[in-house]
This record gives structure tokens, sequence and C-alpha cells, in this order.
């Protein structure tokens, strides 16, 4: 069993915490028991487990796995309350195809948005993601958590979302931008063949760029006293009408 915290695995597994050692690895973490099973069902290639001593786990005869006490789990765990079981991911390399319904996000750096916005885009039977320059890392361990394992089950592309919207609009792809500026409430627009949503930062919006680039900005309809909506739940609303 592996007991100290210098030892050179234990160094390794935390620097996975941080965004640059994950993109020179092309790994990452994932804790718990749920978003282990997920990334299994998804066939991604998880590279190694890590184990907290006394942990209640069938252990696997095709993974490596190493046994390690509470204090260096605690250590290498991000989560408050560890479930004793943690994997180092392999991260998946996906070919991009412009389908019926995409999700661009421009800079979006909430990691729960970022999540939970992958979850629901996976719910409402969008082909992909594309997260823009500026957000947050898509393997950051709070949007993991937050996609709840929607991360695993549909393509995530990162990059700049201009190129992608030119290769989109070259395939007969609708663009719309939610914006609150010259926009269209969305219940007054037909539903194209196809599109491409784009939602923005929380707090600037979608750039300039973007909002030229698209085909027509949309808005969501405010009936009370609230300023605005979340970016996840504006997204949420839009996706689900596409998908009508």
């Amino acid at each position: 069993m592996l007991t100290s915290l210098q030892n050179a695995k234990v160094k390794d597994w935390k620097k996975l915490h941080k965004r640059k050692y994950r993109n020179q690895t092309g790994t990452f973490l994932v804790e718990g028991f749920h978003l282990f099973e997920e990334v299994m069902k998804s066939g991604w290639t998880v590279k190694e487990l890590i184990i907290r001593e006394e942990t209640d786990i069938e252990l696997p005869d095709d993974i490596p796995y190493t046994i390690v006490s509470r204090d260096v789990f605690a250590a290498v765990a991000e989560t408050e309350t560890p479930q004793g079981i943690a994997a180092v991911v392999a991260k998946e390399d996906y070919t991009f195809t412009p389908g019926s319904l995409t999700l661009m996000l421009d800079a979006v750096q909430d990691p729960g948005n970022i999540g939970t916005l992958i979850r629901t885009a996976d719910a409402a039977g969008f082909d992909q993601v594309i997260v823009g320059t500026g957000s947050v890392d898509i393997f950051n361990d709070k949007v993991i958590r937050a996609s709840q394992g929607s991360l695993f089950h549909l393509p995530v592309f990162t990059g700049d979302l201009g190129a992608y919207v030119n290769e989109l609009k070259d395939q007969g792809v609708e663009i719309w931008a939610s914006a609150l500026e010259n926009s269209v409430s969305f219940k007054e627009l037909a539903v194209p063949e196809k599109a491409a949503l784009v939602i923005g930062n929380e707090g600037s919006g979608i750039s300039e760029e973007l909002v030229e680039a698209a085909d027509q900005q949309v808005y969501i309809p405010i009936y009370g006293q609230a300023e605005s909506l979340n970016a996840a739940v504006a997204g949420a609303v839009l996706m689900y009408h596409l998908k009508s």
C-alpha cells in the first residue's frame, strides 16, 4: 500500500489538478463510483485506478491499480467527501463532423454551467458540443462532476469558435446566437433543419464577432422581475426548442 505523500506517483496524480499538466499528459482524473462506471460504459481508456484502503470494490483484472492510504487519497481527491475510488483516464480524440444539432459555448467560465450544459446537450439529443477559447477546461473536476458522465457520451471539442462557425455554415447549419440586443424571441422562429446554438459568457455574453457571424440572434422572454437567466438554464430552454 502506498502511504507517502512524497511518492512520485502521488505527486503526478496531484499535478492532474492543473490544466497544464492534463494537457501535457493527455490524461485527467475522475472520482467516484458513478463517474468511473460512466467512463467504462463509454469505452474511454482508464490508465490506472487509485483505490483508498478498505474501500469495498471488486478490483478489475485488466486495469492497473494502486491501493493508497486515507491520507494519500485525501491529497489526490478534489471532492470534500471522496468515495475512495479515482481513475486516471486518457482523453479521447474525435473527428469533427457538422451534425444536425451543435451547442457552442463562448468563453463560459463557470465549471458548473459548462458541465450542466454538456449534460443538457446530451439529454436533448445534440450531436456535439464545442467549447470555445477562454472557457474553463472541460476536464476540470467540477465540470466532469456537473456533467454527470455526459462528457463521455457525446463528442466535446475545444478551440476557436469562429473557425467552427465557418465550417458549420458551409454545411448548411443555421447559427443561432443567444443575445439580448437586436434579437427575436425564440418562440417566433421556425426550427431550422440543422442548427448550432451559441451560448455566451455569463457576464459579457457572446463576442461581437460571433454575433455578427450568426444567422439569427434569439432571446428568451422574461415575464417576471429577474434581469436574466442563468447561462445553463437559457441553454436548456433553447436546446429543447431546437430539438422540437
